[in-house]
């Protein structure tokens, strides 16, 4: 007889819907290390990973009767996690793109720099953050994309279901309406 130590990833599965709360306490046994070790390769902290392994594991918690017990436990978890490390990477960007804080009292605020240009700093980041949250969402997706994401063309038109043509197009409009946001409008 098997023990409930020995089952497969598909026999916990099926226990953890079943009702058996303890077989997800196996599964997550089974899997954290190497959960672990591929999180962490990925973002480079520790903290930040562990914290991700554990957002990982909820989130197969959550969606764990979508879960395909045809495929591997192992993997589909991995996949879980890669969205989580995206997301994690995608607000990091965000904020270093945006912010570039040097210390969380003055966001912005660069060592050296004097405290008028300092503040003159914070007042062109509040500006440009005002401006690209103005901008209608068909040019700011793209226009984020590119910036916070540095993908080409190609994979952002994949992403929104545009041409790449199009998404030129939407980033060189939404840099066209920055600068006429920030500086007043051009003559063309």
């Amino acid at each position: 007889m098997t023990g409930p130590d020995e089952r497969d990833d598909a026999a916990l599965v099926a226990a953890v819907l079943a009702g058996d709360q303890r077989a997800f306490t196996q599964l997550m046994r089974r899997h954290k290390e190497s959960l672990y070790r591929f999180v962490r390769g990925y973002v480079g902290d520790a903290g930040e990973a562990y914290d991700l392994v554990q957002e990982s594991f909820v989130a197969a918690w959550s969606a764990l009767s979508r879960f395909d017990q045809s495929r591997p436990f192992g993997a589909w978890l991995k996949r879980i996690a890669i969205n989580k490390c995206r997301d994690w990477r995608r607000r990091r960007a965000v904020r270093h793109f945006f912010y570039k804080a040097e210390t969380i009292e003055r966001p912005g605020l660069q060592i050296g720099e004097p405290p008028a240009a300092a503040n003159d700093r914070e007042d062109e980041l509040a500006r440009l953050d005002n401006a690209i949250a103005a901008l209608p969402q068909g040019l700011k997706e793209p226009l984020l994309l590119s910036l916070t994401e540095e993908l080409t063309h190609r994979q952002i038109a994949d992403a929104l279901g545009l041409t790449a043509k199009a998404v030129e197009l939407r980033i060189y409009r939404a840099k066209q309406a920055l600068t006429d946001a920030l500086t007043g409008p051009t003559t063309r």
